[in-house]
């Protein structure tokens, strides 16, 4: 049965923030990854543009996002849809740390300002 346990989780750390990897093609996803992102308080994001749809659902603390240029405050069940073409930057500028639970289809890639392409491992 795939049950991945909190203690099974594939931490990844870029860009300030920690990324813990639960479903992906590594732990038997085919179609959909999925992950826990923790954002340290003051964290600056790196926008990024994403390949796919992305669902970020705030579980605790608050973010700042900015998508195509419009900026929004999330607070702990917030969800924001980020869809495939968008330009994304997430910033935690509180002072408690935030953590978001992020869905996506397998095969995403987050394009950064300067054209490299990043395929988070959590993600694929």
């Amino acid at each position: 049965m795939p049950v991945i346990r909190s203690t099974e989780a594939q931490p990844h750390e870029i860009h300030g923030a920690r990324f813990l990897g639960y479903a992906n093609p590594s732990t038997g996803a085919k179609e959909l990854a999925a992950w826990r992102g923790e954002i340290p308080a003051g964290t600056a994001g790196t926008a990024h543009t994403v390949t796919k749809e992305e669902i970020v659902h705030l579980l605790a603390g608050r973010l700042t996002v900015t998508l195509d240029g419009e900026r929004a405050e999330l607070a702990p069940g917030d969800v924001l849809i980020v869809n495939a073409g968008s330009t994304l930057c997430v910033d935690n500028e509180g002072d408690a740390p935030a953590a978001m639970w992020t869905c996506t289809s397998v095969g995403l890639e987050a394009v950064l300002p300067d054209g490299s392409r990043l395929a988070p491992p959590w993600a694929n």
